[in-house]
């Protein structure tokens, strides 16, 4: 960070205020609550593991997402996607201050492992009680995926009895959407059940700008659980699960013209092509939580699995690609994850832990192809079938220690260490200091800074050894170069931000961030299967600034993000054999912009309630665009966009057993067709278009 632009961010007053509610200040230790729910006091216990000293936090709470055009029908990304500095990408990805993914899932605290699926959401934002997104320089207590920590709380009854809602969301392009939510507590026990069923003819955004994409039709299902038993006033057990199974057509752009022969066929009409793609996620936790003494604690052990299975097309394929891969990636993980907190007199606070994960992970490339000559150019018309196989087993370790310390009233610091170890091809470890420091010169006025180390292992369920042998001779063959296994990124990130809150209402901020990497990580979709492979940059830079304006005065409430970044990447060094001669040339001595790199992304909102009854508002979406080749890779950037959203509510009471919510949605009021990616880029695979006017009607009968 310049010393320009830290004057400027001290200079504006301003601050990394969140979506709708911020709070840098560190969060309350545990108290003793007396006689105070038993349940509520847990949860306080709970929320005293998981520091933000020095971080930036975005808060969405169970209302924030009601209000949002689809209320609770809405995916979890595109929630998350109403954050400063998440720019939206195909197949439904998030980049979170310009990184590629690189985002964690935590559930009550519990990390849970990411899944391999790109297109379907495993989570459901049905569950949400509140989730905030952790951006920034992190303490100790967060690695693996550094990105961004989307900590989720879910949703638990408050008193005794049953309850409950059943609902369905109907609209434009085929949208069916059944769901139901069950909830309760019984003496110790309580209990929170939720699953939905979507399908609808927009599963994968379309390659073309036409209205409806021709085969793209998907079903999802979700479910998810929480069962908690309270063995005693300091002890609780619980069990987290969740499962999804999504299936998806692959859609089609046509007009393509065959570049093969196939046996005697000459032609093929790409609008039938028939590529679809399977994706299951299933997890499961089972967490001990409470206070010894007064320590509080977490210790949690779950196991998470994940696949995914693309079809291709066996003819067509083979006649435009030159290759038909039946592609499966699967992976079984086991973690093993505890969280202590220990006060140390009125103005220390010690937290500690550990993580452990055993991932295996399975990768087949069964793959139809042609013999070709040392051009590549085709010399049978008679396919071979060759089979590439792969079994990873990973293992990683981290442990760390860190102090928060109070200074008075104005001052805390929050220091510590982590340390991380990854053994899979090879073994990678490192020490990871992390500071961050808190101040509050007035009661309206907070001010965060923060410096983390990070040390971030390549997704196991992404590595996908090629044997490049077994294709030569064929027309996949591949470059006979590179490192085909990536490496574990190493950066140092650096934070500032500043919240002002003006009046009651109105809260302003500013935050600034610049993170230097080595081996920074990207991904990419290499092959006509979609699916991604991980590769590394030698060296990468990336750096922005976030302004945050919310207003919340009371029946109407408001918000405005606006957010710059510039993520560029120099020499690659592993996975070689995805690239040109060329752009591999050209990238070994140049910073490029990654492919996913969009200078300016903005979002906002506006709600405004009638007596609690009924309420109106409408969002947005704008992006600069992301990026594609020009004259050198990723030298160009697609022309921007900008996405109107309307949705109109009203509650009802028709029955006595509870309240009859309805709400018309409007998504892209405006009907502008916008383009995300066009097929170009490192990595890149068919054009993508997004969302076109749709209308959605959700009906919800709680009771």
């Amino acid at each position: 960070m310049t010393p320009a632009r830290l004057a400027l961010c001290i200079a504006l007053a301003l601050s990394a205020a969140p979506v709708f509610a911020a709070d840098d200040r560190p969060p309350p230790k545990a108290t003793d609550l007396g006689e105070v729910d038993v349940t509520a006091r847990l949860d306080e216990a709970r929320n005293s593991l998981s520091p933000d000293t020095g971080s930036s936090q975005y808060v969405m709470d169970r209302q924030t997402i009601q209000a949002l055009p689809l209320g609770d029908s809405t995916p979890l990304n595109q929630v998350i996607l109403q954050a400063p500095g998440v720019v939206q990408d195909s197949y439904g990805q998030l980049h979170v201050r310009g990184d590629h993914a690189n985002l964690q899932y935590r559930i009550d605290g519990v990390l849970i492992p990411e899944s391999i699926g790109g297109f379907g959401q495993t989570l459901d934002a049905r569950m949400i009680q509140n989730v905030k997104l952790l951006t920034g320089a992190l303490p100790a207590q967060y690695g693996e995926r550094t990105a961004a920590i989307v900590d989720i709380t879910t949703r638990s009854p408050k008193e005794d009895g049953v309850g409950g809602s059943v609902g369905i969301t109907g609209g434009q392009f085929g949208t069916l959407n059944p769901n139901a939510t069950l909830f309760g507590r019984s003496g110790a026990w309580s209990w929170f059940l939720t699953a939905n069923y979507l399908e609808n003819d927009i599963g994968i955004e379309n390659p073309t700008a036409s209205r409806k994409p021709i085969h793209d039709h998907t079903n999802q299902v979700k479910a998810f659980g929480d069962i908690s038993y309270l063995i005693d006033n300091d002890t609780r057990l619980s069990f987290l699960f969740g499962a999804t199974n999504n299936r998806f057509e692959i859609p089609n752009n046509p007009g393509q013209t065959p570049q093969f022969g196939y046996l005697d066929v000459t032609n093929f009409d790409s609008a039938q092509l028939n590529e679809r793609q399977k994706e299951k996620t299933r997890f499961g936790v089972l967490s001990l939580q409470g206070k010894l003494g007064e320590t509080a604690y977490q210790v949690s052990a779950g196991q998470r699995y994940s696949s995914l299975d693309f079809t291709p097309d066996d003819i067509g394929d083979l006649m435009f690609n030159g290759v038909a891969s039946d592609v499966s990636r699967a992976n079984r993980a086991s973690t093993l994850q505890a969280d202590f907190s220990t006060p140390l007199g009125d103005s220390h606070t010690l937290r500690y832990g550990i993580y452990g994960s055993f991932e295996r992970a399975n990768a087949t490339n069964d793959a139809l192809v042609f013999p070709a000559d040392a051009d590549g150019n085709q010399t049978s018309t008679t396919p071979l079938n060759i089979v590439d196989a792969s079994r990873i087993i990973a293992r990683t370790y981290a442990l760390y220690l860190q102090d928060e310390w109070s200074i008075g009233e104005k001052w805390t610091v929050n220091y510590g260490v982590r340390a991380d170890r990854y053994d899979a091809f090879r073994t990678e470890s490192q020490l990871s200091p992390r500071v961050g420091v808190v101040y509050q010169p007035t009661d309206s006025t907070t001010i965060h800074a923060g410096f983390s180390r990070y040390f971030t292992p390549p997704a196991s369920e992404m590595i996908s050894p090629t044997s490049i042998a077994k294709f030569a001779g064929t027309t996949n063959a591949l470059p006979d170069n590179g490192n085909d296994t990536p490496l574990a990124e190493r950066s140092s990130y650096y934070d500032i931000g500043i919240s002002q809150k003006l009046g009651d209402a109105w809260t302003v901020g500013l935050d600034s961030y610049s993170r230097h990497v080595q081996r920074i990580q990207d991904e990419g979709q290499f092959g006509t299967a979609l699916v991604y492979s991980t590769f590394n940059y030698d060296q990468g830079k990336v750096k922005g600034d976030e302004l945050t304006i919310n207003y919340d005065g009371g029946a109407l409430t408001a918000y405005f993000n606006f957010a710059y970044n510039r993520s560029v990447g120099k020499r690659i060094i592993t996975g070689q054999y995805n690239f040109s001669p060329d752009d591999l040339a050209y990238i070994q001595d140049h910073f490029i912009h990654l492919d996913h790199d969009q200078k300016y992304t903005s979002s906002g909102g506006i709600s405004y309630a009638f007596a609690d009854s009924t309420r109106i508002g409408a969002d947005y979406l704008f992006g600069s665009g992301l990026r594609s080749d020009g004259i050198v890779p990723n030298g160009d950037t697609l022309p921007g966009y900008f996405q109107l959203n309307l949705s109109v509510s009203r509650d009802f009471h028709l029955t006595p057993a509870g309240a009859t919510h309805a709400q018309l949605a409007l998504v892209n009021a405006l009907d502008r067709t916008y383009e995300i990616r066009d097929g170009s880029g490192i990595g890149v695979g068919a054009p993508q278009f997004g969302p076109r006017r749709g209308l959605f009607l959700s009906l919800q009968q709680d009771f």
